[in-house]
């Protein structure tokens, strides 16, 4: 019966630091850029958009598809950045035991 307490404590332990982490990844920020600084896309490490930026300079009807893609290109970079830092909290919450491929808890 010990043993099952003692697990049951962990458990509770690490639902507490799940809970708190998945608190601070929603206050950390990842910014992704494109076309040298002229389309920026800010992000919640959650993959929350907080923020578009788009330089004047492009907004012209005629360039509308480069816009597109610009703030297309700009969202996967600071996504991509936001996965890092939730790999890294991850990493640091298991011990850097490695979870199954494709296993992702509830971010």
């Amino acid at each position: 019966m010990m043993d099952f307490m003692g697990l049951m404590k962990q458990a509770q332990q690490f639902q507490a630091k799940m809970a708190e982490a998945q608190l601070e990844l929603e206050n950390t920020e990842v910014e992704g850029e494109a076309g040298g600084g002229l389309v920026k896309v800010r992000l919640s490490a959650k993959g929350a958009m907080k923020s578009i930026f788009i330089d004047p300079s492009l907004v012209k009807p005629e360039e509308k598809e480069i816009l597109e893609d610009l703030i297309l290109s700009a969202h996967m970079q600071a996504r991509n950045k936001a996965d890092e830092v939730m790999a890294e909290k991850m990493k640091a919450m298991t011990g850097g035991i490695q979870l199954p491929p494709g296993f992702k808890l509830p971010f």
